[in-house]
C-alpha cells in the first residue's frame, strides 16, 4: 500500500469524466415509483427472518444558515420550532418500521446526518435516542459504530458532552476551508479555534474516530490558500479525511446560484490542489483509501482494506456491509438484501404521509441478477483496487471473460494506458488508476448510457 496513488496529469485528462459515485449500484438514478411501501415489508420480514444486523441512518434537515455550496435535502430555518412536528412523524416512522423486524437484530453502525443534526436541542435529542433505543436494539457497551455529523458553530461541550453520554463515539466534522475569503463566497464563516474547540472535546470526552471534510474547487479558493487549509488540518490530526469535489450544478441546486461563476478556480487550479492535498497527505502518514477518502494506517476502513474486507454503501466507505441498511427521515435511503428504497424529498408530504400511519417510501429498485453481479464488480474494484475473476465466478456460476466479452476492449484500452494491470485472472487498478477508480467502475455500469452524464460530478 506504500505505493498506493500515483500522479500521472496525462491519465487524468483523459479520464476524468462525470460519472456516479456508486455508494450504490444500480445508483439512484434508476430508482422507480414502481416501488413501494408493499416491497419494503417484504424485504423488512426477510431480514428479520436472516436476523441479520442493522445499520441504521437518520437524517435531520434543518440548517439555521445556508451554505451556497450545499446540494444536501434540507430546510433552512432560524425557527427550531419547526423541528417538533418533523420528530413526531419521525418518531411514528420508527415505530412502523421496527415491528416489522426481530428485537434480537442488533444495530451495529448508526448515522445523524443532514442538514444539522445538532439543530435539534439537547432534549430533542434525547427523546430521539430514547425512542430509537425502544423500538432498536442498539448496543450499550460502545462497541457498535455509532456517528453524528457535527456543524462546530453549533456545536460546544455541552453538545459533545450530550451526544456521547447519548452513545454516540465517532464525529464527522463540516470545514470545508479556513480562508475568511472563501468562507464569506459560500456564506460559511467558521474559525479554526471553533473547530478545534469541538475536536479537543471530542478527543477529551474519548469519542473513538474524528473526521473531518473539506472541498476543493469552491469560490476564491487557490492552490496556496487550499495548502494552507490542509496544513492546519493535518495538525489537528483526524482520523479520516474526506477530500470532496465541489461540483457546481446551478440548475440542480437553487443555493449555488447564489455563488460567482467568475470566482471558482480553473480546472487547472483545481488539478494542483488535489495533487498537492494528495503530496501532503501521503507525507503527514495518510493512507488514499478511494473515492475522496483518507484514513491514517491504525483507523478501521485502512485496516479492513488491507484485509480486503472494506464495503461501500450509501454511508460511503464502510466496515458493516453486511448490515441491512434503514433510512429513517426525509429523503433517506433504505438497502435491504436486494431491495433500494427511498423516502419522498417533500417535508410536508414525508409528515402528511406518515400523519396518516402510512410510510413514505416514494420510489426504488429490486436488483435483478445482472445487477446483483456488475454490484459485486464495482464492489471490489472500488473497495481494493483489483478484482479476481474466480471469485465472481463462484459467487455466481458464470464464466466472466464470457459474460463481459463486450468490455474486453475497453478493458484492453485501459490496459494499455496504465490504468489497469488486465489478465486472464484478475483486474488490478495501478497506482496511476486509483485516483480513476470511478472510470474503470463505470466500465461496468449497464446503465451508463441511458443517463444524462450532467446529473453526476467530474470524477475528479
Amino acid at each position: 500500500m506504500l505505493d498506493a496513488i500515483r500522479w500521472d496529469t496525462d491519465l487524468i485528462r483523459r479520464y476524468d469524466l462525470s460519472g456516479p459515485r456508486y455508494t450504490s449500484y444500480p445508483t439512484a438514478v434508476q430508482f422507480t415509483s414502481q416501488v413501494g411501501t408493499f416491497d419494503l415489508f417484504h424485504a423488512l420480514r426477510d431480514s428479520r427472518k436472516a436476523l441479520r444486523p442493522l445499520s441504521l441512518y437518520v437524517h435531520v434537515p434543518f440548517c439555521a444558515n445556508i451554505c451556497y455550496y450545499c446540494a444536501c435535502n434540507k430546510v433552512i430555518t432560524k425557527d427550531r420550532g419547526r423541528a417538533l412536528p418533523y420528530l413526531q412523524r419521525l418518531e411514528q416512522e420508527i415505530q412502523l418500521i421496527a415491528c416489522h423486524l426481530d428485537p434480537a437484530q442488533k444495530v451495529e453502525q448508526l448515522h445523524f446526518g443532514g442538514g444539522t443534526p445538532t439543530f435539534l436541542s439537547h432534549d430533542e435529542l434525547r427523546q430521539l435516542m430514547a425512542h430509537l433505543r425502544k423500538h432498536f436494539n442498539l448496543l450499550d457497551d460502545d462497541s457498535g459504530d455509532y456517528g453524528i455529523e457535527i456543524d462546530p458553530r453549533e456545536a460546544d461541550w455541552s453538545t459533545m458532552g450530550l451526544l456521547r453520554e447519548l452513545g454516540f463515539n465517532r464525529v464527522s466534522i463540516g470545514l470545508q476551508d479556513l480562508d475568511p475569503a472563501v468562507q464569506r463566497a459560500v456564506n460559511r464563516l467558521q474559525s479554526l479555534e471553533e473547530t478545534r474547540a469541538v475536536i479537543d472535546a471530542a478527543r477529551t470526552l474519548q469519542f473513538r474516530s474524528i473526521n473531518i471534510d473539506l472541498i476543493y474547487g469552491l469560490p476564491r479558493q487557490t492552490p496556496e490558500n487550499f495548502a494552507r487549509t490542509v496544513e492546519e488540518v493535518i495538525n489537528l490530526q483526524p482520523d479520516r479525511l474526506s477530500v470532496f469535489n465541489y461540483a457546481h450544478l446551478p440548475e440542480r441546486f437553487m443555493p449555488q446560484r447564489r455563488i460567482n461563476s467568475a470566482d471558482l478556480p480553473s480546472p487547472a487550479q483545481k488539478l494542483e490542489m488535489l495533487q498537492t492535498t494528495i503530496e501532503q497527505l501521503t507525507q503527514a502518514g495518510y493512507r488514499y483509501i478511494g473515492m475522496d477518502h483518507f484514513a491514517l494506517p491504525d483507523d478501521e476502513l485502512a485496516i479492513a482494506q488491507e484485509e480486503s474486507t472494506l464495503q461501500r454503501n450509501f454511508q460511503g466507505y464502510t466496515t458493516h456491509g453486511h448490515c441491512d441498511l434503514v433510512g429513517l427521515g426525509v429523503s433517506a435511503i433504505s438497502q435491504i438484501g436486494d431491495l433500494y428504497c427511498q423516502n419522498t424529498s417533500d417535508l410536508n408530504l414525508y409528515q402528511n404521509t406518515l400523519a396518516s400511519a402510512q410510510l413514505a417510501t416514494n420510489r426504488g429498485l429490486l436488483c435483478n441478477a445482472d445487477d446483483r453481479l456488475r454490484r459485486a464488480v464495482i464492489q471490489q474494484l472500488i473497495c481494493g483496487f483489483s478484482l479476481e475473476f474466480a471469485s465472481i465466478e463462484q459467487a455466481f456460476n458464470i464464466d466472466f471473460r464470457g459474460y463481459f466479452s463486450e468490455l474486453w476492449p475497453q478493458l484492453q484500452e485501459m490496459a494499455n494506458d496504465g490504468l489497469i494491470e488486465l489478465d486472464n485472472e484478475r483486474i488490478s487498478v495501478l497506482p496511476a488508476g486509483r485516483l480513476l477508480v470511478r472510470s474503470v467502475c463505470m466500465v461496468f455500469d449497464a446503465y451508463l448510457e441511458q443517463q444524462n452524464r450532467q446529473r453526476f460530478s467530474r470524477v475528479i
